[in-house]
């Protein structure tokens, strides 16, 4: 089986897609950690619109956005690589533009410039993964697309931390941060255009034979339905850890803060490493395995829950601890397993299902989270914990489709 043992910062770069790609990628990140966090304190601060209609425009945003992701997959199989990216990023500058332009007490204008800012999330990281996909092949990719999760999560920490320090400037402040992040947007995607980068739609994908090149894509009925179970992980602790802490633990914020950072700060240290490490095994094992682990943190938090008073809240911490190394798991195997099945000339539609999968489990992540959580932990940590063992199940079980190879695992 091929691995990749080692971490060669300089193969690793240019199987990112090179050092310009690799730019555009922090400067991305970091006007989006300075809005995507207080969009909804803009709404409400800047526009003086009601945090109820906020936030439905922007959830509305989100799953409208998702509409354009069968569109995006036509595209990249076409063979659009960095433009895609770009257009990603350029579409996304145009709805900082519109918020920008968006007068105090309107909401639709508000909830069109987030529609656009929803189709730029949604379209991105489909077309990063099929940029990647093109550059770097085998386990070397995998690890590439990991080093890209993890570039992007610091990114996305350090415009948050900035964000943070300039929050009290109020809405003036909110203005320039949206302002920022708008020509962060153009600036990034000049870089990735810049790169270049065009995929010949016909090339076989790695580890299929030319045989295989009109090959149909697989299905992937299971991996798609997990993996809407999966990805509640990444709400977790932005969402349901803080509405335990707070509401039911009562505990002081700090501790949701310190999650949310050391979350951040596992990730950029551990993504590369464990998905390397991981490489020694197939990657339906390893995403397997991540369902399992996010299954047992589940079940952590709820006994940890239990314990109440003082105990309760560093018992979290320590538990979400397990729940991040799941998510790192989780993250370094689902997309290369989506890339490692699909046939070259099917390569975007095949992502784009897999992006839509993961956009519909982020969109209801959080309705369903805080629907269960009055109900006590019981149902919160033992409903996620019985679905995302399912899931895990379902992905370990199901078979790879025709499209594939006997060497992609």
């Amino acid at each position: 089986m091929e691995t990749t043992t080692k971490i060669r910062p300089r193969a690793l770069v240019r199987a990112s897609g090179g050092p310009r790609y690799a730019v555009a990628l922090v400067v991305d990140a970091l006007g989006t950690g300075l809005l995507r966090p207080f969009l909804l304190l803009y709404g409400v601060m800047v526009l003086r619109l009601s945090a109820p209609a906020t936030g439905i425009a922007m959830t509305a945003g989100i799953v409208v956005g998702l509409v354009c992701m069968p569109a995006v997959g036509r595209w990249l199989d076409r063979g659009a690589r960095s433009t895609i990216v770009a257009a990603s990023m350029l579409v996304r500058a145009l709805g900082v533009a519109l918020l920008l332009a968006t007068p105090a007490g309107h909401v639709w204008p508000f909830a069109t410039a987030a529609l656009f800012l929803g189709i730029g999330n949604q379209a991105w990281p489909a077309a990063h993964a099929a940029l990647v996909a093109t550059v770097a092949h085998g386990r070397e990719r995998d690890t590439a697309l990991a080093a890209g999760r993890a570039l992007r999560n610091a990114g996305l920490g350090a415009g948050a931390l900035l964000a943070t320090a300039c929050l009290a400037g109020g809405a003036t402040a909110l203005q320039a941060m949206a302002a920022v992040t708008g020509i962060a947007y153009l600036a990034a995607a000049a870089l990735a255009w810049s790169v270049h980068l065009h995929a010949r739609p016909a090339a076989p994908a790695d580890g299929v034979d030319e045989g295989a090149a009109e090959a149909p894509a697989p299905r992937m009925r299971a991996l798609l339905a997990a993996n809407v179970v999966y990805v509640f992980c990444l709400n977790v602790p932005e969402i349901a850890l803080p509405l335990v802490l707070v509401t039911q633990l009562h505990a002081s914020p700090v501790w949701s803060a310190a999650v949310f950072v050391a979350n951040t700060v596992l990730v950029v240290t551990l993504q590369v490493p464990v998905t390397v490490w991981m490489s020694r095994f197939p990657r339906r094992t390893v995403l397997a395995l991540g369902g399992v682990v996010l299954a047992a943190s589940y079940l952590g938090f709820l006994a940890a829950a239990s314990l109440g008073g003082g105990w309760g809240a560093p018992a979290v911490a320590a538990v979400s601890v397990v729940c991040t190394i799941g998510e790192i798991i989780y993250a370094g195997s689902a997309t290369a397993l989506v890339t490692a099945l699909a046939p070259a000339h099917a390569l975007g539609r095949v992502l784009a299902r897999f992006e839509l999968s993961t956009g519909f489990g982020l969109a209801v992540s959080p309705a369903v989270i805080t629907v269960l959580a009055p109900h006590g932990p019981a149902a919160l940590w033992g409903s996620l914990a019985g679905a995302t063992l399912l899931s895990a199940s379902a992905v370990a079980t199901e078979k790879d489709g025709a499209a594939t190879s006997p060497r992609i695992r």
